[in-house]
């Protein structure tokens, strides 16, 4: 397959710098804390059984540390795990989701799922919704953490659905909202022509690492334009895959900016190939990739002709394919509502 490999210069991300600065400090605020509430514990303690060997005066003070005690080793143990997930990185769940159908019933129609949490439903899960272009209403599955409103256009976590498809199931959408899903290239074009949008791009290894990506001004054509895409400024803690800015010599092939969608039967890729064939794939496809999250679902580290699996080059490269990602979407000018 005809495509430049690139070594990868890593730069952290600013942002990124900043987030483990505090989060160390506050890792060894949170252990002050602790061993403070340790020796307050142990001095109580000594109190209680000094006021053991006293006379019947001291009985009603022993009971109320004896109670001070056990809500100082209740928060201490408290503050032991925020510690521990802390340190294994918990600080986005991928993984725990609420999946239950939220009907709002037929008082408003919502062009997405910005305006369904401004309208005071807060619970993240499948509501519906009615874009300004769309001719009809759909589910779609509002992810209401991480400041709310999001709306989830992808999701791969275990590989049970299929993305090798065909242009016309990726036009329609496909797989189960409550688990593996593309929401389909039209439903894209509706909700993002009608103002503009961030997307946002969570991702997960099989070493419990997260990263995310986020990109302004996202965009997907319509139909006649091979549903083309655009986005603006990257931030993130994942590298720029998705421009290809890692290295200026590699972004006439590596950028999927202004890229037209590409399936297995419908070709409109740069490359002499169809790289939605031997990437196994939709995709806004170069010539071909240095991100595809659409691929193959391998368990981390593999090998293959291609590199088909779902690709992240600036976190993992090419021969790594990631276990879990979501694609969501927001208006870039969206501020929750304080109902």
């Amino acid at each position: 397959m005809d495509k430049h490999k690139c070594k990868y210069f890593e730069a952290r991300n600013t942002l990124h710098v900043l987030l483990e600065v505090f989060c160390l400090s506050f890792r060894n605020l949170m252990r002050k804390m602790v061993w403070g509430l340790k020796f307050l514990a142990v001095g109580i303690a000594l109190f209680v059984d000094f006021c053991s060997s006293a006379p019947d005066s001291c009985l009603e003070e022993r009971q109320r540390l004896k109670s001070q005690v056990r809500k100082l080793e209740n928060r201490v143990m408290v503050q032991q795990q925020l510690i521990q997930e802390l340190r294994n990185g918990n600080t986005i769940s991928l993984h725990g989701r609420g999946d239950e159908n939220i009907d709002l019933g037929a008082r408003t129609q919502y062009a997405d799922c910005a305006e369904i949490y401004n309208d005071g439903n807060r619970r993240s899960g499948i509501y519906k919704i009615q874009p300004q272009k769309s001719p009809n209403e759909f589910q779609v599955y509002c992810d209401m953490t991480e400041g709310g409103g999001w709306t989830v256009i992808q999701r791969r976590t275990d590989g049970n659905e299929n993305f090798e498809r065909s242009w016309s199931d990726y036009k329609g959408g496909f797989g189960n909202i409550h688990g593996e899903t593309w929401l389909g290239n039209d439903k894209l074009h509706y909700i993002t022509s009608q103002k503009n949008y961030i997307l946002k791009i969570n991702l997960a290894d099989f070493e419990g690492e997260q990263r995310s990506a986020l990109y302004k001004e996202f965009k997907v054509g319509d139909e006649e334009s091979s549903y083309q895409l655009s986005f603006g400024q990257y931030s993130g803690t994942a590298g720029d895959a998705l421009s290809g800015s890692y290295h200026p010599e590699v972004q006439w092939w590596a950028s999927h900016n202004g890229m037209k969608f590409s399936t297995y039967d419908r070709d409109n890729d740069r490359y002499e190939g169809n790289c939605a064939i031997e990437d196994k794939a939709g995709w806004w496809f170069n010539r071909c990739h240095s991100a595809n999250l659409n691929g193959y679902y391998y368990k981390g580290p593999y090998t293959a002709k291609t590199d088909n699996g779902i690709i992240w080059y600036t976190w993992h490269g090419w021969w790594y394919s990631i276990k879990t990602v979501i694609m969501k979407i927001r208006p870039a000018e969206f501020e929750p509502n304080a109902v």
